[in-house]
């Protein structure tokens, strides 16, 4: 039985909701009003021309259009993640691209192909909400990877410079930052895992039960799933901070700080 559709009067009742923050903004002067109202308007404009545009490229399926549209929301992705870090995109955007699309189109492949076990792996309905679901849970660990690497950096430059001077190799020197950033960001995502079903339930479950499948059927769906976004997100920060290893430092292990917006 699919899921009950939601009447126009539901989506007005959805909205009235708002005035609460907004009433709590006004009250405690935070200063979110705007903030708040500008969010929600641009989410609805967004999703219901996303929600238009699917609704064409599931009924057409076309293998070109499926790629190129996952490889727009890693693009998007890529330039989400270095414009949060606050970083400049000329030196790091190609590299993250590379290695975005390298992890996400191959889980995305990988899931398709051996757990799901599809005929047709690039079909829309699966290979668009899969690669989006992934993407996006490992966006918000990317820039968490990165900021934090790149504020120990900033923060302990004497410390860096000072195992440097003493002999230590640019890795080397880099490697307790590293070691922290990556726990750092893939802290939150563990806890997701540790606490789904029990503290929350995940919104492809949800969907899946909602949308009819057997609440078994969507267990086993949202299993895979967090483990694929967990294996992704674990090899997309860990190739985020290599490339940031690699393009943020000059052939004397010092920090590139003119990569960093001012």
């Amino acid at each position: 039985m699919p899921a009950s559709d939601i009447s126009l009067p539901g989506m007005l009742f959805c909205f009235i909701l708002l005035l609460i923050p907004i009433l709590v903004s006004y009250y405690f002067k935070l200063q979110l009003i705007g903030s708040t109202l500008q969010s929600a308007f641009r989410m609805t404009i967004q999703l219901a021309l996303v929600g238009f545009f699917l609704t064409f490229v599931f009924d057409l399926n076309n293998v070109i259009l499926n790629i190129t549209w996952v490889m727009v929301m890693v693009i998007v992705a890529s330039h989400t993640v270095l414009k949060n870090a606050e970083l400049k995109l000329q030196s790091l955007i190609a590299p993250l691209i590379i290695s975005f699309t390298i992890t996400n189109v191959g889980m995305l492949l990988y899931f398709n192909t051996l757990i799901i076990d599809l005929e047709d792996v690039f079909d829309a309905r699966y290979f668009i909400p899969i690669g989006g679901m992934v993407l996006g849970n490992s966006l918000r660990a990317n820039i968490v990877g990165i900021n934090d690497f790149c504020d120990q950096i900033q923060r302990n430059e004497n410390r860096y410079l000072s195992r440097l001077s003493l002999g230590a190799e640019k890795h080397e020197a880099l490697m307790p930052y590293v070691k922290k950033s990556l726990r750092n960001a893939l802290k939150p995502t563990l806890a997701n895992m540790a606490t789904i079903g029990i503290v929350f339930l995940p919104g492809m479950m949800t969907g899946q039960i909602l949308g009819g499948s057997s609440p078994l059927v969507a267990i086993e769906y949202q299993i895979a799933i967090m483990v694929a976004i967990y294996v992704t997100t674990v090899m997309n920060v860990v190739l985020a901070i290599l490339i940031l290893m690699y393009r943020g430092f000059d052939e004397y292990g010092m920090f590139r700080k003119s990569m960093l917006k001012i």
